[in-house]
């Protein structure tokens, strides 16, 4: 690979959302990693300092490591590209639309991919139209309550019945506001890697937990399974990098994507599109890179040749 292209390399990570830590443990393996391939590399965190002060004259290129508000929602980048820096991973649009939950299911939804019935409420919503919402929904128990703009299954809520969906709509209303309401899809889990537009493999979970949430990811003791590859028949397999594709394309992301998805008798459902993939000892992005063939080094050295502005 071309190490010319970019000397000075500003790792950002940290920041102030909830996967903090997460966004911490990923920024410093990517610095490892990149040191190790002889970049120049500095770090930034915006919890401590404004994006602002970013030094241009020391940066040839951000490598964004944040995840969660602020980081992967479209804000950060807007920053990169006021300061005219080339950054890593999705553009400012395609973040925005991938992190709101509602506006994600209205372009999956419009491409023709399967994904599992919703509808959103908020602090006006009337609980005892519960019901009838989700009658006329076709949605029935258990479901999925979620944070319209939260990442790593952070406030996600498995709701076996309406006692403890009402209890949950609750806590996440005074929270965040806004909420939406899933059917629950069981079936395998299967987690497919888009980088730089073209399909990297299709991993499978099988959480201990009852479905993969945040301690499930990021837990060593939830000791959540990976089957690389995912056990799929060879024309199904094809069928979900395609999907994938298909989804990273519809949001026109860059870099490295991670696609959510639920099997369930015959389909493909799904969840949600992650522009900004954990990058920790635990992240599924680097395993199935690795599975490929692809170091945990030239992974990180991948994603950050395709950084640039305009996007």
């Amino acid at each position: 690979m071309n190490k010319k292209k970019f000397k000075k390399i500003l790792v950002v990570l940290g920041g102030t959302s909830g996967e903090r830590a997460v966004s911490l443990e990923s920024g410093k393996a990517c610095i490892k990693a990149l040191k190790k391939i002889k970049y120049k590399v500095s770090s930034f965190d915006p919890k401590k300092q404004n994006f602002n002060l970013i030094n241009k004259s020391k940066t040839d290129a951000i490598f964004n490591a944040l995840h969660g508000k602020d980081g992967e929602d479209g804000v950060a980048q807007s920053y990169f590209e006021y300061l005219k820096i080339p950054y890593t991973h999705s553009g400012v649009l395609s973040s925005f639309n991938a992190m709101n939950k509602l506006i994600s299911k209205k372009i999956f939804l419009k491409s023709k991919i399967k994904t599992p019935k919703y509808f959103s409420i908020d602090r006006s919503y009337k609980i005892s139209a519960l019901d009838k919402k989700l009658k006329f929904k076709k949605i029935c128990y258990p479901v999925i309550i979620k944070p319209i703009n939260e990442g790593s299954s952070l406030g996600v809520e498995l709701c076996k019945n309406k006692k403890i969906l009402i209890r949950s709509i609750k806590k996440l209303i005074k929270k965040y506001n806004q909420a939406m309401i899933e059917q629950y899809i069981p079936g395998q889990e299967i987690q497919v890697a888009i980088i730089n537009g073209e399909p990297l493999g299709a991993i499978e979970l099988i959480p201990k937990r009852r479905f993969y949430d945040y301690k499930a990811k990021y837990t060593k003791s939830a000791k959540t399974k990976h089957i690389m590859p995912a056990r799929l028949t060879k024309s199904k397999y094809s069928e979900v990098l395609k999907i994938a594709k298909k989804t990273h394309n519809a949001f026109k992301c860059r870099g490295v994507t991670r696609a959510d998805f639920k099997f369930y008798k015959g389909n493909f459902y799904l969840l949600e599109i992650n522009t900004q993939p954990g990058m920790t000892s635990l992240s599924l992005v680097p395993e199935i890179a690795n599975y490929k063939g692809i170091n945990f080094e030239r992974l990180v050295e991948k994603i950050l040749l395709d950084a640039s502005i305009n996007k």
